[in-house]
């Protein structure tokens, strides 16, 4: 019988976003997934807020740190990884695909030469179907492209984190519209993701509250997502899916934190480097987003 994990689920209402750590018991050893670092775009602060949530909760049950996973670059928060590798150690971690994604956005924000479109920035780059332990536990990473190039679901044991590929039931699938993102590889990637076993629990990294339900919600199965899924349920082909999608993407507003988002998760959550000041900036490009 496969070892269980550990989880524990940290919601960041400002964003939506939900972070989790996953543990072995035994072992004490553990993961970050999709961590939070608060940003308020009008005076350009940060906070640590919810990750000292995390960080609170991985001291208090003594859990040591091996891995800070990303599932893909977020357009919507900043990544708090590097703030929690600083306290805790760990390897900061992220899909292969991060590459192209550097690749496109270093155009947009002009980035120059000096900035490196290889990935390096992280400590490594998980390719499609690999393998990595955490403690008794197994992970396999599963390549599910189409949100964006480089999104990847993590599975381990009977459970499968997915990112911002699928939502809720209730609320649908992620946008495919950002640069690089593309709705037919998202209706493939979901179909793969919906092939696991029927009772695998999926582990969305964002609830917003559909019309008519109360609470937040971030957890479903395989087969509640098959049978109920709003935009992608069984019997949706692909053509409609991605008539669907596209014409939905049109009408969606550009993500509040894109901007200082991306930049920073392109670079595993660091900072851009301070100016002669000491103080560091973030670029703004006018009528490209």
């Amino acid at each position: 019988m496969p070892y269980l994990p550990k989880i524990t689920a940290f919601f960041d209402e400002p964003t939506f976003t939900v972070s989790y750590i996953i543990a072995d018991e035994a072992s004490g050893c553990a993961a970050i997934l999709d961590s939070v670092l608060g940003f308020d775009p009008a005076s350009g602060r940060t906070n640590t807020k919810s990750a000292d949530e995390i960080l609170s909760h991985i001291n208090k049950n003594r859990l040591k740190i091996q891995w800070i996973l990303e599932t893909h670059a977020h357009a919507d928060h900043l990544s708090a990884a590097q703030y929690l590798k600083g306290h805790l150690g760990g390897k900061v971690s992220i899909g292969c695909g991060i590459t192209n994604v550097q690749k496109t956005f270093a155009g947009i924000f002009n980035l120059g030469p000096e900035f490196s479109c290889d990935g390096i920035q992280f400590d490594h780059l998980f390719e499609d179907g690999e393998r990595f332990d955490l403690g008794r536990l197994t992970f396999q990473v599963m390549a599910s492209p189409g949100h964006t190039p480089g999104c990847v679901t993590y599975c381990v044991g009977n459970n499968a984190f997915v990112g911002d590929t699928l939502f809720m039931p209730d609320f649908g699938t992620a946008r495919a519209d950002f640069p690089g993102g593309d709705a037919k590889t998202l209706y493939r990637s979901i179909r793969k993701i919906l092939a696991l076993p029927e009772n695998t629990r999926l582990y969305m990294c964002h609830d917003y509250k559909a019309p008519g339900r109360n609470e937040f919600a971030w957890v479903s199965s395989v087969a509640e997502q098959r049978k109920n899924n709003i935009h992608i349920h069984d019997g949706i082909s692909e053509e409609e899916f991605v008539a669907m999608r596209t014409a939905r993407d049109k009408t969606l507003c550009v993500p509040r934190l894109i901007l200082p988002s991306i930049q920073i998760n392109i670079n595993a959550g660091e900072m851009p480097d301070p100016e002669d000041n000491g103080v560091s900036y973030l670029k703004l490009p006018l009528n490209t987003v």
